[in-house]
Formats: structure tokens, sequence, C-alpha cells
């Protein structure tokens, strides 16, 4: 992964995690490895964050618990970088977040694909819990619907389960006003949310 690299591993690293654990910037982030005796360009952290971020994402997710097998599923309208965008959300029963996509739409197809991308990364859970929005109820069915149509193995998959109230996402409701949100934006540089990014 670090192969050919002017730099350490250990400084590459620890270049990439100042910049999308905590909000400094490239700059500081140059000033910051001088203090320490290490001459690097601002740009160069930069091409750091850029390289490494999905490498290092990809192998956080490789060991990341197993999320439970009820989710809560709701969305928000919400300002990323000066643009107001819907963040569709998934959480597990435990709290913890299952998924998150960022759109400029609120419909079916957005909630589509937010949905195949879940199952896909996370399997398929027993129960979804959603609110009022006939949009979500139709994304989950037909989701579900093309899943088990896929199914090579010979089994019988079970449906999906719904329950849809707005009193039910209350959950997911108090989890979006918690820092964790702010947590999330603070972490994905830039370039990387350009496209929906993964936690």
């Amino acid at each position: 992964m670090f192969k050919g690299r002017q730099f350490d591993r250990s400084v590459i690293l620890l270049g990439v995690r100042w910049y999308l654990a905590d909000s400094l910037s490239l700059r500081d982030l140059e000033e910051m490895m001088a203090e320490r005796g290490i001459s690097v360009d601002h740009a160069t952290v930069g091409r750091w964050v850029v390289r490494y971020s999905p490498e290092l994402l990809e192998r956080f997710n490789r060991c990341k618990r197993p999320v439970s097998r009820k989710w809560h599923v709701g969305e928000t309208y919400i300002k990323v970088r000066g643009r107001w965008m819907y963040l569709y959300r998934a959480i597990d029963s435990n709290g913890d977040t299952v998924e998150f996509w960022f759109s400029e739409r609120r419909n079916l197809a957005a909630a589509k694909q937010f949905r195949r991308k879940a199952l896909k990364r996370h399997g398929r859970p027993e129960q979804i819990v959603i609110d009022g929005s006939q949009t979500n109820r139709e994304a989950v069915l037909s989701c579900d619907t093309t899943d088990r149509l896929r199914d090579r193995s010979r089994r019988q998959l079970k449906p999906i389960r719904i329950r849809q109230s707005p009193y039910l996402t209350d959950v997911f409701d108090k989890l979006l006003s918690t820092p964790d949100r702010v947590f999330v934006f603070r972490r994905c540089p830039a370039v990387v949310c350009v496209q929906p990014f993964t936690v």
C-alpha cells in the first residue's frame, strides 16, 4: 500500500488521520509536521488523503462489527458544503450507523439506490422501521423483491418486515441531532464528498 513512497508509512497515516479526524486545514498539518521535524508540503498531504482515504475506509469496514438485524431508516434535509442535500441514513437497534447516502433529490430512485447499497454491504435485515413516507416503503419492497428473485440458493428468503410509523423513528431523529452528525461531515474530505461516502 505504501511501497515506493518517499515518507514512512507512519508519517502518511498520521497526516491522513489528523486530516480526517480533526477539522484541520492542509496548511495546519504542514505546520504540525514541521514542528515534529518532518518537511512535507500541504499539497502532498492532500494527495495522501485522496489516495489513502478510500483504502483505509475499506479496511476499517472489514473490521467493523456486524450490524443487528433491525434497522431504523430515515432521511433529513441538511446543508453540506453550502448545498442543501438529503441525507438518507440507516442505523441498527444498537444505534450504530449501518449506511448513509447523500442525494440532491428525495425520490424513489434515490431511496432505492440507498437501500441497494445498504443491502449489498450488510445483507438482509429482518425488520426495517421507517417513517410514514410511502416512497421509503416502495423502495424497501422493491429492493426486497429484487433480492429474493436473484437469490440462487434453494432456500426461501423471508420477506423483510416493515414497521411504518412516524413515531418509531425517534431513535433516528435523536441521533441526527447528536455531535455524531457533525463528526461525519467533518471527516469527509472535499474530494471524497462529491460522491457518496460511507462511514
